[in-house]
């Protein structure tokens, strides 16, 4: 039986939970609808803050992911369904909690045509038709370098694109399943040139053996095919099977980082420990809309 552990984490990757009224309440809504979040399904250290704040990220297509990232939480497999329904109930649940600024993502589908591009779309228009004042935005896949699936998204007119690169070039086959960092560049590039008014956003994590130059050099290249927004943030290894943890950056770097990114153009770089992809979104929409 292996003895390895996972690494004790430094302490400013400590955090307080809070499970109060809010918590509670949105927990039992995703089950009431059976919906799936992306704050649980990949273990999102900050669940319990966004929670308490009223802010979730939904995760469409169900919880069943076609690739196996290495470090990546939620379930690798062959996912057997396609709900019609859950745009809609996506839709009620953001009118309940009362949000301003809803984040749908999804899991990886590959068996389908379309990598689920469709159902973004109707998630989007539902939201809309419900919540006419509350912004949207999309944390798609690569749907496999599909343009036809890309625009299907945009043209569902979402506030924010986002689609993360995850991590430097030289470690993104090694970090990720089937994703490659040049077709994600031209992604971002693509959402650019046929909707070039909706802001771009993506994210890498850091702690997989990257070099700071790579950080960098990430950084232009997504400069490069123009992103407005970047979130930067520690990866944490949830579980023995995933890739372990190369580094633990202390806060003072990320802080270097979102000057790094500001200098290079970003619109909002929102960097930290903690940081995720979907973390304080509402507040990188403004800046995005302001730039």
């Amino acid at each position: 039986m292996s003895t390895r552990q996972i690494e004790r984490k430094p302490d400013w990757l400590k955090i307080k939970l809070t499970t109060g009224d809010n918590f509670k309440e949105i927990k039992n809504m995703m089950r009431g609808k059976t919906l799936h979040t992306v704050c649980e399904e990949a273990k999102c250290p900050n669940i319990h803050e966004c929670w308490a704040n009223r802010t979730a990220t939904f995760m469409i297509l169900g919880d069943i992911c076609t690739r196996a990232c290495r470090f990546c939480a939620v379930k690798t497999g062959l996912p057997t369904e396609l709900d019609l329904q859950e745009p809609e109930r996506v839709a009620e649940a953001a009118e309940q909690m009362g949000l301003k600024h809803v984040v749908v993502t999804s899991v990886a589908r590959d068996d389908l045509a379309d990598g689920g591009a469709s159902i973004f779309a109707a998630t989007i228009t539902a939201i809309r038709k419900r919540n006419p004042m509350c912004s949207v935005e999309v944390l798609i896949p690569d749907f496999l370098g599909n343009e036809a699936s890309l625009r299907t998204v945009l043209e569902a007119k979402p506030d924010i694109l986002n689609h993360n690169i995850e991590t430097v070039e030289r470690l993104s086959d090694k970090v990720r399943a089937r994703a490659k960092y040049r077709r994600s560049l031209e992604l971002l590039q693509r959402s650019k040139q046929i909707a070039p008014q909706i802001p771009t956003k993506s994210s890498i994590m850091l702690g997989v053996g990257e070099e700071w130059s790579e950080i960098l050099q990430t950084m232009e290249d997504l400069r490069e095919v123009q992103c407005d927004i970047m979130t930067i943030g520690q990866y944490l290894q949830p579980s023995l099977n995933h890739l372990p943890v190369s580094q633990y950056y202390p806060p003072a770097q990320f802080a270097e980082l979102k000057e790094e990114g500001m200098k290079r153009g970003f619109s909002h770089v929102e960097s930290g420990p903690m940081v995720r992809s979907s973390y304080h979104a509402h507040e990188q929409v403004k800046s995005a809309q302001q730039a």
